[in-house]
């Protein structure tokens, strides 16, 4: 073997990206993620994106808005990033980023090269599968450097764990 190639396999990493919100649907996302890594190695990396729109107010109030979004958003990782914890020793990345979702997704994925799945989880309303999975499932194939694996809200964990 090259000392390229034994190089690239030492100092790459396959991540899981999972983005992370407030629906019950996203554990199953984490579920599927974190058993994947447990089961094949790598490492997950967990993502919530602050919208940014919502802080149209005066500055004060805006700063404000802004604190509590990214006081939550760190609540939020550390809770799925304690749940990753109990399923194994598995290396979990949190990361928060403001902005268009879609768009952060695309920017963190071309940020980090050992980034190699995203994993996402469809909603389980009859409004749709949600507007995550709908904006990255009706792209190109060639949208995304990387699969997009969706994971079916609804399915227990027993399920998902099976399926890994």
């Amino acid at each position: 073997m090259s000392e390229d190639k034994k190089t690239y396999k030492r100092d790459y990493q396959r991540k899981f990206l999972v983005v992370l919100d407030e629906t019950g649907e996203c554990d199953r996302a984490v579920t599927f993620a974190a058993h994947r890594v447990k089961r094949t190695g790598g490492g997950v990396v967990l993502l919530h994106i602050i919208g940014n729109e919502q802080y149209q107010h005066w500055l004060g109030v805006e700063n404000i808005l802004r604190a509590e979004a990214f006081e939550k958003a760190e609540e939020l990782l550390d809770e799925r990033a304690s749940r990753i914890a109990e399923i194994g020793d598995i290396h979990v990345e949190k990361v928060i980023r403001e902005g268009r979702k879609a768009e952060e997704i695309e920017a963190l994925i071309a940020e980090d090269k050992d980034i190699a799945i995203l994993v996402l989880a469809a909603g389980t309303s009859s409004e749709g599968p949600g507007p995550l999975v709908s904006a990255f499932a009706g792209r190109s194939a060639t949208a995304l450097p990387i699969p997009v694996t969706i994971v079916p809200g609804g399915v227990s964990d027993e399920h998902i764990i099976g399926l890994c």
